[in-house]
C-alpha cells in the first residue's frame, strides 16, 4: 500500500512537471509566434516572410526558416518537435539546391506527411534560373502551371526581373515573401 501511494504520488509530480514545461513552451512559442503564424522574428536574417496577427487558421502565410542558413537553434525555436537526429539530417544535406531534394533526404527518416508538416516551417532558396518547379512552388500562391510559365521565361536577368513576372501571379504579400525566398 505504501508503495502505491509513493508511486501514485511520484506519477502525479511526473504528470504536473510535464503540464508545466508545456505551458512554459506554448509561453514561449506565443512569445515568438513562429509556431502559431502570429508574427516573424528575424534572426541574423534567417527567418523570412511578413508578419501576420491573423491565427494559424486563417490562409496568412507564416514565417519560413531558411534550410540553407538557418542554425540549429532557428530550427528548434520554429519547429515544433524537432529531435536532436532529425535536426542532424537538416543539417547533414546542407546546402539545399531543391525543395525535391529537402523531400528526398529528409524522407529517408520519416513519412512524407511529416514531411509535409516540416515545410510549413522551412524554405530552400530559390534561384529564379535553375529551380524546378516544385521549388518555385514554396512561394504562397504560385501553383504548378504558374510555375512552369516562370520557368518558360527564362533566363531572367536578376531577381527584381524575376519578381516583375511573378507579380501578376500572386498577392503583394506573396510577392514580398518571395522576394525573401531568393537565393543571394
Amino acid at each position: 500500500m505504501f508503495t502505491q501511494k509513493v508511486i501514485s504520488g511520484w506519477a502525479l509530480c511526473c504528470l504536473a512537471a510535464v503540464q508545466l514545461v508545456g505551458l512554459a513552451r506554448c509561453s514561449s512559442n506565443s512569445n515568438t509566434g513562429n509556431v502559431n503564424g502570429n508574427s516573424a522574428v528575424a534572426t541574423n536574417g534567417n527567418v523570412n516572410a511578413t508578419a501576420s496577427t491573423s491565427p494559424a487558421t486563417n490562409a496568412a502565410p507564416q514565417a519560413k526558416v531558411n534550410l540553407n542558413t538557418a542554425t540549429q537553434a532557428d530550427l528548434l525555436r520554429v519547429m515544433p518537435n524537432l529531435g536532436s537526429r532529425m535536426l542532424h539530417e537538416f543539417e547533414e544535406y546542407k546546402p539545399y539546391r531543391s525543395i525535391q531534394q529537402f523531400r528526398k533526404e529528409i524522407g529517408k527518416y520519416v513519412d512524407q506527411a511529416q514531411v509535409a508538416e516540416y515545410e510549413k516551417f522551412v524554405f530552400v532558396p530559390i534561384d529564379p534560373n535553375q529551380s524546378d518547379a516544385a521549388t518555385l512552388q514554396q512561394i504562397p500562391g504560385l501553383d504548378a502551371n504558374e510555375a512552369q510559365e516562370l520557368i518558360a521565361g527564362r533566363p531572367y536577368g536578376s531577381g527584381d526581373e524575376f519578381l516583375d513576372k511573378l507579380k501578376g501571379k500572386v498577392s503583394a504579400d506573396e510577392l514580398e515573401i518571395a522576394r525573401s525566398y531568393l537565393a543571394r
